[in-house]
C-alpha cells in the first residue's frame, strides 16, 4: 500500500472516530444543536454543488446562494412560513437576479442552480423535520425522531460497508454483468445485495435493542435503505462526472466533501421522512 493510500486510510479512520460519537451525540441532543449540524451540511453541500455547477454553467454568487439556503434550513425547524412558501421565495428570487445577469445560458444558470438548491435543501430538511417527528413547535425533538434519524445513519454505513466488502470478495463470480457500468463500473451485483442484507440486519438489531421506533417500520426502512442507497451515491457520482471532478471538495479529511459522504443519506432521508408520515 503506498504512502499517500495509508494516509487517506489512516484520515479516514481519524475523522470516523472523531465524528461519529460527535455525531449520535447531537442527535440524541436534537434541538439547536441538530439544527446547527444539518445548517453546517446544507451550507457546505450548497457550496460543493455550487463549483460544481461552475463547470458547466455560471450560478450566481455565493453571497446570495448560501443565505437562501440558512433561510430554507432554519425555516424547516422554526417554520416561520410554510415549507413550500420558503422555497418559492428562493425561487422566485433566482429567477429575477437572472435578469440582470449577463453571463452564460439563463436556461444552463438556473438550471444547474435550482437543481442544487432545491436537491440540497429539501434532503438536509428533510433530515431535520425527521429528527423533529412528533414534536410541538419549539421542542428539541422527540425519542422517535432521534431513532429515526440513527437507524437512517447506521443502515446507510451498514449498506455501504457490507456492499464494499461483499463486492470485494464475491464481486463477478456470480453475475458479471456490472450493476450501473455508466457512472459507478466497480459496483457489482453481489456487493448490491450483501449491502441490503447488512442493512436489514442492522436495522432488525436496531428495532429489538434500541428504544422508540414505531412498529414494524425498522426492519422495512432497513430493506428501503439497503435497495434504495446506491441511488444516493450514484447520483453524486453522476453530478461528478458532469462536472469532470473526483471529488465535490476536499473538506472532510480523506473523506472529499460533504456531497461525497453524505450523498446517499440526502437521497434516503426524503423516502424515510415520507415512508414515516404515511405510516
Amino acid at each position: 500500500m503506498s504512502s499517500l493510500m495509508q494516509n487517506n486510510l489512516f484520515q479516514r479512520v481519524v475523522v470516523a472516530i472523531a465524528g461519529i460519537p460527535l455525531l449520535l451525540w447531537i442527535n440524541m441532543t436534537g434541538g439547536i444543536p441538530f439544527l446547527v449540524l444539518v445548517l453546517v451540511l446544507s451550507l457546505a453541500a450548497m457550496f460543493e454543488f455550487w463549483r460544481l455547477a461552475t463547470h458547466r454553467a455560471h450560478p450566481p454568487t455565493l453571497l446570495l446562494l448560501l443565505p437562501l439556503t440558512a433561510f430554507i434550513q432554519v425555516n424547516f425547524y422554526f417554520r416561520y412560513v410554510d415549507y413550500w412558501e420558503a422555497l418559492l421565495v428562493a425561487v422566485m428570487i433566482l429567477y429575477v437576479i437572472e435578469l440582470w445577469r449577463q453571463q452564460g445560458s439563463q436556461f444552463l444558470n438556473l438550471g444547474a442552480t435550482l437543481v442544487g438548491l432545491v436537491y440540497v435543501n429539501l434532503s438536509f430538511g428533510a433530515l431535520l423535520r425527521l429528527r423533529l417527528t412528533d414534536a410541538a413547535p419549539g421542542e428539541p425533538g422527540t425519542v422517535v425522531g432521534a431513532a429515526l434519524v440513527l437507524l437512517t445513519f447506521v443502515c446507510v454505513w451498514a449498506a455501504d460497508i457490507f456492499a464494499y466488502a461483499g463486492g470485494r470478495s464475491l464481486g463477478g463470480k456470480f453475475i458479471t454483468r456490472k450493476l450501473f457500468p455508466r457512472l459507478s463500473p466497480k459496483k457489482t451485483w453481489e456487493g448490491y445485495f450483501s449491502g441490503i442484507i447488512g442493512s436489514f440486519a442492522v436495522s432488525w438489531l436496531c428495532s429489538m435493542y434500541v428504544p422508540g421506533f414505531p412498529d414494524g417500520h425498522a426492519p422495512l426502512i432497513g430493506l428501503l435503505v439497503g435497495v434504495v442507497s446506491p441511488a444516493g451515491d450514484l447520483m453524486g457520482s453522476m453530478f461528478k462526472r458532469d462536472a469532470g471532478v473526483k471529488d465535490s471538495s476536499s473538506i472532510i479529511p480523506g473523506h472529499g466533501g460533504v456531497l461525497d459522504r453524505f450523498d446517499t443519506v440526502m437521497f434516503i432521508a426524503p423516502l424515510i421522512y415520507f415512508l414515516n408520515s404515511w405510516g
